[in-house]
């Protein structure tokens, strides 16, 4: 999500449109518009969206979507067309800050039996604990990460137990920056912060100046970084990768980027700022947000699509789109 420097934003976003509700507002009348707002009531009400799969379960985080102010929600799935609300995973009160929560993340870290989130908070980066995955999180300690204000972190743990954080800093436009953390994930090692990607190709400057959103993964000894570019009201948004032979980069930028930018074929625009998954059949997938329309940008919605890294080493994210619902 883009912040200071290039606009102020909402602090409330939603996620995840249901295309169904497409047919429904064509039909008109009364009965067309109870369907559409059934429909529009089933959207999973959350952007900067996150998924985690953990003991045979999905869980979804993001911006937005509480019942109780500021904070997180958590939802659950079997199949990840079905979710059901788990209840508010962390409360303002549990945590820094007051104002401005935005695209959590959550990990379960076997060799501490604990759950982490890591998360922005007033654009500074926090992280919370829990024993479970719905939550209550909750800081030990009410400060953030580091004192610089920064947003959208992402937690690598490499082969060799070296925890990394990547996350956006304000240093030229939105850059995304990576940096070691200490063993018990509170804090990061400032001595070793590196920059990886800043908006620079004509795809990524389509408004404002703006790389945010990582996520990282290894396959095959090497590092793949998957972001978002653009300001996220621009129908442009998208996302791309690049690669690295070390966490800390340098870091080469895909030639055929963007790999997602708008799926105009069933309306979704201003697509981007998600994260890979694993699937309970070893297969991965891609968790993004949208634009609700191709007219309106607020709330925006999110879906899936496939995820794949090619025996050739090529990223891609294609397929059918999922579009998942709350069922009450």
């Amino acid at each position: 999500m883009q912040k200071k420097g290039i606009s102020v934003l909402l602090s409330f976003c939603v996620l995840f449109i249901y295309v169904g509700s497409i047919n429904a507002i064509n039909k008109g009348g009364e009965n067309a518009t109870s369907r559409n707002e059934q429909i529009e009531s089933d959207r999973l009400p959350i952007a900067d969206p996150y998924v985690m799969l953990y003991n045979n379960k999905y869980y979804a985080y993001g911006t937005g979507g509480t019942t109780a102010g500021e904070g997180f929600a958590c939802f659950s799935s079997d199949d990840l067309k079905n979710w059901k609300r788990e209840g508010q995973a962390l409360s303002a009160a549990d945590s820094y800050g007051e104002w401005g929560f935005w695209a959590p993340e959550v990990y379960y870290i076997k060799s501490k039996k604990k759950f982490y989130m890591f998360y922005s908070a007033e654009e500074h980066i926090c992280v919370a604990t829990s024993d479970s995955p719905a939550g209550p999180f909750r800081q030990e300690v009410k400060h953030p990460i580091w004192e610089e204000k920064s947003i959208d972190t992402s937690l690598f743990i490499d082969d060799d137990g070296t925890p990394y954080l990547y996350f956006v800093r304000f240093t030229d436009g939105n850059v995304i920056w990576v940096a070691q953390m200490t063993d018990d994930l509170m804090k990061i090692k400032t001595e070793t912060l590196s920059e990886c990607i800043k908006a620079e190709e004509p795809w990524e400057l389509l408004q404002a100046k703006v790389a945010e959103g990582p996520s990282v993964l290894k396959k095959n000894g090497t590092y793949y970084l998957i972001y978002s570019a653009n300001h996220y009201q621009n129908k442009g948004y998208g996302v791309g990768y690049a690669t690295s032979e070390s966490p800390m980069g340098p870091w080469i930028k895909y030639s055929k980027n963007p790999l997602l930018q708008g799926v105009e074929a069933i309306g979704l625009v201003g697509t981007g700022h998600g994260a890979p998954f694993q699937c309970k059949d070893g297969s991965w997938k891609y968790i993004f947000h949208a634009h609700w329309s191709k007219e309106k940008i607020h709330p925006r919605t999110s879906f899936f699509k496939n995820f794949a890294i090619s025996n050739q080493g090529a990223v891609s994210i294609s397929g059918k789109v999922i579009e998942p619902r709350i069922v009450k």
